[in-house]
């Protein structure tokens, strides 16, 4: 690469080298004075950006004018090697792109806290972006469009909320475009060097405006100075909770009080990157919570207000009149409608599970703005009726678990329920057979299937705990004493959960 004006090749790397993570970093500068002596144009300051022309390019014979992209005034592109630039950057976007990360990771170390599912996910898809964006500006000479210095500045952004500092984000920039400058020049020849100093004025300009871009998005998401619209919510939130009147706190955040909340406690459970070896769990965790509110914001048109962490937390979305107070429909089934939106909520805490790729865990009740203290205190303990009962994950109401509720609280009775099952405490196996087969319908086959017993073994097993305890599960009497034993003692061992 020597006597083209092109940098160095990094130390211990090969010029065959590919690329790192997020964006792609430029090459040391040519000398001015080479400029005047340049037969290749450089693009002109006022030339529009295409935005169609991202594309790969017609590598036919007979280019129609349609589909020739739009380029600045007299633009050649730079041919390196007997190659051009543009063609050699899209020959291999993926291999590229892959290299790139992997060169992010060995030399800017800090990226290893992020989960390696978003390093070969988004990482790798936002290098692959660069890449293409990179591409269309040496194929026409033209800025890359404003959307992809927007996505930059969001990435940055990202970056900043999961922690990363802000030189190790601008140098996955530097990075990127070197080793892309590397990969593009590596077969230059001697008589290349005006169309390698264009090039490198190309790629400077880019990691310019991509560090300008990152640089702001990393800021903004840092010392969020426009972000009046979440510290609004924050105090309408604080004033619901309280039990304050909320109107003046609605009417700063620009919203009006609805007739009532649907007032959401969340449980969430870790992402496997959070306990990933080497993973920042701070991080996966952020990025976990990120994708889920995102989802939560979707699914209610962002008219919930959020308090959450990555384990869980507060949600209040707007609801309607309760159904008292409507009119009924002319099908007469006033029920329906106050339905609809448990479905719906339900719905939604599935969908923002799922976004967030982790089980969500979560119990509502509905109530006035001046009762959502109440209500939220209610969800609580609903929620915590739910863990403790080994619920699967989904969302919960008080209707949902109604004798489980009342046997967690409190009394004499609870705890000699909790009793009749004592005789079973020292047979580990004998209790989960009970709780099986009841879960199973009373059916001795699918608790056999469920437990991989033999039926006869089953039989065994239930004959065994009516010796013990007196209560015989193929007596329909002794059922629901059984059922409410085995509540109370869950409710007797389980931890509050908050």
């Amino acid at each position: 690469m020597t006597g083209h004006n092109a940098p160095a090749a990094s130390p211990g790397r090969s010029p065959d080298a590919t690329p790192p993570s997020e964006p792609h970093s430029a090459p040391a500068s040519a000398p001015p004075s080479a400029a005047d002596r340049t037969p290749v144009r450089t693009p002109e300051p006022t030339a529009v950006p295409n935005h169609t022309a991202d594309r790969a390019p017609d590598h036919t014979a007979n280019h129609t004018a349609d589909r020739t992209p739009v380029r600045a005034p007299s633009w050649r592109v730079p041919v390196i090697g007997g190659r051009p630039a543009d063609q050699r950057l899209l020959g291999g976007v993926r291999e590229l792109a892959e290299s790139v990360v992997a060169a992010l990771l060995d030399r800017v170390p800090v990226y290893h806290r992020l989960p390696r599912e978003q390093l070969t996910g988004e990482i790798t898809r936002d290098t692959e972006r660069r890449i293409r964006a990179l591409a269309h500006a040496v194929r026409t000479g033209l800025p890359a469009p404003d959307e992809e210095f927007a996505a930059v500045r969001e990435a940055a952004a990202r970056r900043a909320e999961e922690g990363l500092p802000l030189d190790a984000v601008l140098l996955a920039h530097h990075l990127g475009l070197e080793v892309c400058w590397e990969f593009v020049t590596r077969h230059a020849r001697d008589g290349d060097a005006a169309d390698l100093l264009v090039l490198n004025r190309l790629l400077l300009d880019q990691l310019r405006q991509a560090t300008t871009a990152a640089g702001a998005g990393y800021l903004d998401e840092r010392h969020p100075t426009g972000d009046r619209r979440g510290a609004a919510r924050q105090s309408l939130l604080t004033a619901l909770l309280a039990g304050t009147p909320a109107d003046e706190a609605a009417a700063r955040a620009g919203l009006q009080l609805p007739p009532r909340y649907a007032v959401l406690c969340l449980s969430v459970a870790d992402h496997p990157d959070e306990r990933a070896p080497g993973v920042d769990p701070g991080i996966a965790g952020r990025r976990k919570l990120r994708r889920l509110v995102a989802e939560l914001d979707h699914r209610t048109r962002q008219s919930a207000i959020t308090a959450l962490t990555p384990s869980g937390g507060l949600v209040l979305v707007p609801l309607g009149p309760p159904p008292e107070a409507r009119p009924e429909r002319a099908s007469g089934r006033p029920g329906m409608p106050a339905e609809l939106p448990w479905q719906h909520l339900a719905a939604t805490v599935a969908a923002a599970a799922r976004a967030g790729g982790v089980p969500v865990l979560a119990a509502a009740a509905a109530a006035a703005p001046d009762e959502v203290p109440g209500a939220a205190a209610l969800a609580y303990e609903v929620l915590d009726v739910a863990r403790a009962f080994d619920r699967p994950p989904g969302l919960y109401r008080l209707d949902d678990v109604l004798l489980e509720y009342q046997l967690t609280r409190p009394s004499q009775a609870r705890s000699r329920l909790a009793a009749l099952l004592e005789p079973l405490a020292d047979g580990g196996e004998l209790l989960t057979t009970l709780r099986t087969h009841l879960a199973g319908g009373l059916n001795r086959r699918h608790t056999a299937g469920a437990l991989h017993l033999h039926p006869n073994t089953v039989d065994y097993r239930l004959r065994r705990i009516a010796a013990l305890t007196g209560l015989d599960p193929a007596r329909p009497a002794d059922v629901l004493r059984i059922t409410a034993a085995i509540a109370a003692r869950a409710a007797e061992q389980a931890p509050a959960v908050r």
